[in-house]
């Protein structure tokens, strides 16, 4: 059985009903894929890119991801937590993360763009230099998370508390700011 895959394309494949080969990944595209609640546990995954798929509720146990595009994908509830945290990388555009969590996870210099990001679990978690841009953010968790330079710019429905959060060099944009003033309870006119 082949554990190392370099250089391959994967299109349409539905792996929810074509097994999957656990393995290394190394520059491969899985484009318009189906992964939904696949167990992709002890897999490597570098220089790849997910464009199109949907990888709802895969499990990820010491999954390795650097260096992982995820265009246009479906990535609902993951628990990116349970990733082997050696040299996580990724970025995420266009995507729906909702119900994920990223607890505990470094996520240094990651890009979310156009993102959803309902609901998703960033406590603890290592946000700095991090670019979350144009996404939503509705009931998303900050808490003991470091924020430094992150750049929120037009990303909006977020509450953050500065007291409980390290948010210096942080970059926020006019009027969603105000969810660092959630917490006061008070009435902006």
């Amino acid at each position: 059985m082949k554990t190392f895959y370099e250089d391959e394309n994967y299109q349409n494949k539905n792996f929810s009903t074509f097994p999957f080969s656990r393995g290394k990944y190394d520059n491969c595209l899985f484009e318009q894929c189906s992964f939904s609640q696949v167990d992709l546990s002890e897999s490597s995954f570098i220089n790849c890119v997910f464009q199109d798929c949907d990888l709802s509720n895969v499990i990820l146990k010491n999954t390795s991801i650097q260096d992982v595009e995820f265009i246009n994908g479906k990535l609902l509830g993951l628990s990116f937590e349970d990733c082997n945290d050696f040299i996580f990388s990724a970025s995420f555009d266009n995507c729906n993360l909702n119900f994920s969590s990223f607890h505990k996870v470094r996520l240094t210099k990651t890009t979310f763009t156009n993102s959803q990001l309902k609901e998703v679990d960033f406590s603890q978690a290592d946000l700095s230099n991090t670019t979350i841009v144009n996404c939503a953010l509705d009931r998303a968790v900050f808490e003991n998370t470091n924020l430094e330079k992150t750049d929120f710019r037009g990303s909006f429905n977020y509450t953050i508390d500065p007291e409980i959060n390290k948010i210096r060099g942080a970059r926020f944009s006019i009027p969603d700011v105000i969810g660092l003033l959630a917490k006061y309870q008070i009435k902006i006119e």
